[in-house]
């Protein structure tokens, strides 16, 4: 892999648990994986009426990955990933959900799956999307450019001469539900990784909407651009995004985010900085300063801190809504 990618996924405090996966099953053709995640959040910020309040933002994830050869060159592939979250309260009843539920094949060419899988903008927004908990308040996204159920995606990476060329596809068909009024979708995005430290991303998106939905029928658009540079230990990006018509009332929507991040020894220190607004209506949807620290005891098990400086106005958006917030957070990884 190239090192700017794997300095970006080191960086990440979401390193995704696959990579620790343990393989329970192999035979001369065939392989299973099982992985996944334990993880204790607990959020504190304040509310409407002033007080300090936590929420238990606790969760676990478990996921399977199997593999089969069908020929020298050529292999079929599932995987699932689902998810019980903490309900934060007494009652002890939580959310279950499926985050990915997608089979496909896979050879030299990439790999195509279908069902409910990943889009293409996440790889973008994944270069600043680099913190424990916060964050990628500007990275927000189309639901098909987004992890989606009937879902048709294509992947594909290529070495260059020693650089890397990432590709990605999908096509989110309309389920006939009209779910939150949305329609068919696409998007595409691309990644080209240097050797010596420098990559760049962009992407695109749209999403047809229902003429009696809140969004009128207008097809949302978005456009993604980032880049990146690692040095040593210390890992720099900016994202910038321009998108219309992707909330409702809003025609016009742009947002940026700067991250940076370095390590020391087994301690990660990230700083970013997210900035979007409404650009039809003249109004700041979000505006922060994140920084947290994060400390890998092992390659299973790390524990992290992380504190959200807001700047919005608590006039215009409400004490809560302007509120800062503090994270501590114990993850174990299988």
């Amino acid at each position: 892999m190239n090192k700017t990618l794997i300095a970006l996924t080191v960086a990440a405090a979401s390193i995704s648990s696959v990579a620790t996966a343990a393989e329970v099953y192999s035979d001369e053709t065939s392989s299973l994986a099982i992985g996944g995640r334990f993880e204790a959040r607990g959020v504190m910020k304040e509310n409407d009426q002033g007080s300090n309040k936590v929420t238990d933002k606790s969760r676990v994830r478990i996921n399977v990955a199997g593999k089969t050869d069908i020929t020298d060159s050529l292999y079929g592939i599932g995987f699932w990933e689902g998810e019980y979250t903490s309900s934060g309260s007494s009652d002890d009843k939580g959310d279950v959900n499926n985050r990915h539920l997608n089979a496909g094949i896979g050879g030299d060419f990439g790999k195509v799956v279908y069902g409910k899988t990943d889009g293409s903008l996440g790889m973008i927004t994944d270069f600043t999307d680099i913190m424990a908990y916060h964050g990628n308040e500007a990275g927000n996204k189309v639901a098909a450019a987004d992890r989606a159920g009937d879902n048709l995606a294509y992947t594909g990476s290529f070495d260059l001469g020693g650089n890397n060329l990432t590709l990605k596809a999908n096509y989110v068909f309309d389920d006939g539900k009209g779910s939150e009024g949305l329609d068919d979708g696409y998007s595409v995005g691309a990644i080209y990784a240097l050797d010596m430290g420098l990559a760049f991303g962009a992407g695109y998106g749209e999403q047809d909407t229902a003429t009696n939905s809140a969004f009128n029928g207008e097809t949302q658009k978005q456009t993604f651009g980032a880049i990146s540079y690692t040095v040593g230990d210390f890992y720099f990006a900016g994202l910038y995004q321009d998108a219309r018509h992707t909330e409702e009332n809003s025609d016009k929507q742009r947002g940026y985010e700067f991250a940076a991040s370095y390590t020391m020894d087994k301690t990660v220190f990230i700083a970013t900085y997210n900035f979007r607004e409404d650009r039809s209506n003249d109004v700041d949807l979000n505006d922060s300063i994140a920084i947290d620290a994060t400390h890998y005891f092992n390659s299973n098990f790390r524990t992290y801190a992380s504190y959200k400086f807001n700047l919005l106005d608590s006039d215009k958006v409400g004490k809560a809504n302007a509120s800062d917030e503090f994270v501590l957070g114990a993850r174990y990884d299988f």
